[in-house]
């Protein structure tokens, strides 16, 4: 799976944002979440352009050496892959099984984000 570089860095700041200084986090939240252009972070904040910019890509280095040494994010998507592929033969070889049915479902449903 394939992903664009904001779109794995929110995933990376879903997992790991809870490790980040207040700091850092606000930065990130205003950036990649809330969708403010530097400008309006460094006028908002009241630091220069640059001051965001080095913080974000502090931030986002330290989000990847998360990710590089725990592996959380790689996992979770290795598992919803899994329980997608489970699911379309449980449905297709065995939809008779209820039980069987429901344990995929409830796989399903732990990886959900």
């Amino acid at each position: 799976m394939d992903i664009d570089e904001t779109t794995r860095i929110n995933l990376l700041y879903n997992f790991y944002h809870s490790l980040l200084t207040k700091k850092q986090s606000r930065y990130m939240d205003l950036y990649y979440v809330e969708d403010f252009s530097l400008s309006e972070i460094s006028e908002q904040l009241d630091v220069s352009r640059q001051a965001v910019l080095d913080n974000l890509h502090r931030s986002v280095n330290l989000l990847e050496s998360f990710e590089k040494e725990l592996g959380l994010v790689e996992k979770t998507q290795e598992i919803d892959d899994i329980s997608k592929n489970l699911s379309q033969l449980v449905q297709t070889k065995y939809a008779d099984d209820k039980e069987l049915l429901a344990l995929v479902q409830r796989i399903s449903k732990i990886n959900e984000m």
